[in-house]
């Protein structure tokens, strides 16, 4: 496994600077600046900014020095947020991204597993076919069209709980994150529901779940000592594209609900040009990616002895 483990890490390095390489392009190449402000600026107040940020070099060597801060472990400075390192600024809203998807995954694997198992026992019920339509729901309303619309009936017109941002006073109150969390973990519940319930057919027509019960074994032992460790594997392996999903998820549900997280941090430098602000957003989200992915494998391997790394 230590050989394995070695290996994903010699691929995960390449891959996150072709990442870096290709993201710094592209924000490059995007029609607009982070100086381009509605008023002209003079010429020469414009060519000392550009100078103080390196941004008065070529491309190739913006790069160059770039690369050479990142392996220093230094992000840079934001373009736009005055006396602002895009360290401080992921470190501060790190927090709030990482609760709301904690709890979204959470939220999702835990409901999600739920619903399927049911189906999955109550197969061409009522039940399954509610379940099933709820989770074809949950698959088709995008995120950033679910989000407005809880805001709408659970906020405005219900007034259950707030519609979106943070009270600096109070801190990341639970109140506040309902909503995010909910809209964030829909269409993964709805997702895991319908694996969980494929993976559950499956796995309780085998033949050693015939055995089980030919042994007398009750239908509650058969389902949570036998039945399940098999069904999950499924899940398991989703568990790296569904955190992928949670994450990209995040960029939007922050700038619904107005939250200080990471994501919004993003939107809002992509909208203002703030290259080092989106680039260090980006680095820290493939590095996440790849490490959820990584983790999720090992886990299956632990869960599933038939799987052997080759060291």
């Amino acid at each position: 496994m230590f050989g394995f483990v070695l290996r994903r890490i010699g691929v995960a390095i390449p891959t996150i600077l072709v990442i870096i390489t290709v993201a710094f392009f592209m924000m490059r190449a995007a029609p607009g600046g982070p100086f381009d402000l509605e008023r002209p600026m003079p010429e020469e107040t414009r060519q000392v900014i550009l100078a103080n940020y390196g941004m008065d070099q070529p491309l190739w060597r913006q790069y160059v020095d770039y690369m050479g801060n990142l392996f220093q472990g230094d992000l840079g400075p934001s373009l736009k947020l005055r006396d602002k390192r895009v360290s401080e600024i992921i470190a501060e809203g790190f927090p709030v991204s990482a609760t709301i998807g904690l709890f979204s995954m959470a939220l999702a694997i835990g409901l999600g597993s739920l619903l399927g198992s049911i189906a999955a026992l109550r197969q061409n019920t009522a039940g399954d076919f509610s379940i099933m339509t709820f989770a074809m729901v949950g698959i088709s309303i995008p995120p950033f069209v679910m989000g407005p619309i809880l805001a709408l009936v659970f906020g405005l017109y219900l007034g259950l709980v707030p519609t979106g941002g943070l009270d600096p006073r109070l801190g990341m109150t639970p109140d506040r994150l309902v909503l995010p969390i909910i809209t964030l973990a829909l269409p993964q519940i709805a997702i895991i529901a319908r694996l969980m319930r494929a993976s559950m057919i499956e796995v309780i027509r085998s033949n050693y779940i015939r055995t089980a019960r030919a042994k007398g074994l009750s239908a509650p032992a058969v389902i949570f000592k036998h039945a399940l460790r098999s069904a999950v594997l499924p899940l398991v392996s989703y568990l790296g594209p569904a955190s992928a999903a949670v994450l990209s998820g995040s960029l939007v549900i922050e700038r619904v609900f107005q939250l200080p997280g990471i994501g919004k941090h993003f939107v809002d430098a992509a909208l203002q040009r703030d290259y080092t602000v989106v680039m260090g957003v980006v680095i820290i989200y493939a590095a996440l990616i790849i490490l959820l992915n990584l983790l999720a494998d090992l886990f299956y391997g632990v869960l599933n002895p038939k799987v052997k790394y080759e060291s």
